[in-house]
C-alpha cells in the first residue's frame, strides 16, 4: 500500500453560536443533522481542544498534531516546522451570520503571549455570500482616542465611530490584529487567521440568551488591543484572471491568492517551503498528484496539500474558484 503523504481533508467542526443559521448546510452541504443556529465550521485546526481529524485516506481518524509529529516538515514544510514546531499555525474557518456578530477586536503577538500565552490573531475575510443590504464593520470612520473609545461604550454609541462596508460575493477584507470589526448579519464568510481564539467582545447589541443573560464583554482589554488610526481604503481590491493565480493579501503570517479555472491548471510549490490550503469556493473537481492519484473537490471543501507535494494539477469539472492558502 502507498504511505505517501497525499491531499488531506478533515472533518469539520460544527460550532453553535447565538448569531449563526443554516448557511452551511444549505450552501455548503455540510450535514447539520437538525442543529440549529450553527455559525461557524473549523475547517483545518490546530488549537488545544478542537483539533481538526483526518476523514480520507490511510491517516483517516488521525488529528493534525499527530500528523505533525509524525511527518513535521514533510506535512507542513521544514521552514515552517522550524518556527512552529509541532502547532499548525493557521486556522480555516466558515462562518455564517445569520445576525451581526459582536463588535470585537484581537490582540497582537506581542500582547496575546504576554496575556494568553498564545499568537495573536491577524486574520482576513472572503465574502463567499452576502443577502441583499448586507454589510460588515471594519475600522474606525474617524479617529478617535482610546478615552473616547471608552466613553462611547459607556453610552452605547460605538457603532457611530465604526466605518460600515456595503458587502457582494468576492469581496475580501484583511484584519490585522488591533482592527475592531463585525460581520454584519446575512453573510457567510471564509476565514482564514492565526492560530488564536483570543477575542475581545467590545459590544453586542445588547444581545441576550435564550436564559436572558447578555454575553461577557471585554472593554477594558481591549483599550490596549486596538488600533485607533484611520484607514483610507478598508478593503482588498484585486482583480480575478481566468486560469491565472492572484494574490490578494500578503502578511507575515499567511499569503492567500484565488484561483478561476475552467481548464486543467498546473501548480508548482516547490520553492515555498510550506504547506497550502485550497478551499473551494465554487465548482468541483480533481486534483491530481503524484503518478496518476486523484483526489475530489467541491463547493466547500477544505484540502491540505503536504508540502512534500511539490506539484498538482487541478482539473475543473465546471468553472471553478478556489483559494490558495501558504505560510510565507
Amino acid at each position: 500500500m502507498d504511505k505517501k503523504l497525499y491531499p488531506i481533508k478533515f472533518t469539520p467542526l460544527l460550532k453553535e453560536r447565538i448569531w449563526g443559521g443554516e448557511k452551511l448546510e444549505t450552501v455548503l452541504n455540510k450535514p447539520l443533522n437538525g442543529r440549529a443556529r450553527i455559525g461557524e465550521s473549523w475547517e483545518i485546526s490546530g488549537v488545544e481542544g478542537d483539533v481538526s481529524v483526518v476523514s480520507n485516506g490511510f491517516l483517516a481518524g488521525n488529528s493534525l498534531p499527530e500528523l505533525i509529529e509524525v511527518y513535521m516538515g514533510d506535512l507542513v514544510g521544514d521552514k515552517v516546522f522550524q518556527k512552529f514546531g509541532e502547532e499548525f499555525p493557521l486556522l480555516i474557518k466558515f462562518i455564517d451570520a445569520r445576525e451581526a456578530l459582536s463588535i470585537q477586536v484581537h490582540p497582537d503577538d506581542e500582547l496575546a503571549r504576554k496575556r494568553h500565552n498564545s499568537f495573536g490573531k491577524t486574520e482576513m475575510w472572503y465574502v463567499m455570500q452576502a443577502d441583499e443590504g448586507s454589510e460588515l464593520i471594519s475600522g474606525f470612520s474617524k479617529k478617535i482616542t482610546p478615552v473616547h473609545y471608552q466613553e462611547a461604550v459607556k453610552n452605547n454609541a460605538l457603532e457611530d465611530l465604526l466605518a460600515k462596508h456595503p458587502v457582494k460575493s468576492g469581496d475580501v477584507f484583511y484584519m490585522p490584529a488591533g482592527r475592531v470589526h463585525a460581520i454584519g448579519a446575512g453573510i457567510m464568510i471564509a476565514e482564514i487567521q492565526q492560530t488564536s481564539d483570543v477575542t475581545y467582545r467590545i459590544y453586542d447589541f445588547n444581545r441576550v440568551d435564550e436564559n436572558g443573560n447578555s454575553r461577557e464583554l471585554h472593554t477594558e482589554l481591549a483599550v490596549d488591543a486596538i488600533d485607533y488610526e484611520v484607514q483610507e481604503d478598508y478593503k482588498t481590491n484585486y482583480k480575478e484572471k481566468l486560469n491565472g493565480a492572484v494574490e490578494m493579501v500578503r502578511s507575515p503570517y499567511f499569503v492567500t491568492g484565488k484561483l478561476k479555472i475552467d481548464d486543467t491548471f498546473g501548480r508548482d510549490y516547490y520553492a515555498l517551503d510550506s504547506f497550502v490550503i485550497l478551499i473551494c469556493m465554487e465548482g468541483y473537481g480533481k486534483i491530481s498528484y503524484g503518478e496518476g492519484n486523484h483526489e475530489s473537490y467541491s463547493k466547500g471543501d477544505t484540502i491540505l496539500i503536504p508540502a512534500e507535494l511539490r506539484q498538482i494539477s487541478l482539473i475543473p469539472s465546471e468553472t471553478t474558484e478556489l483559494l490558495e492558502v501558504y505560510v510565507p
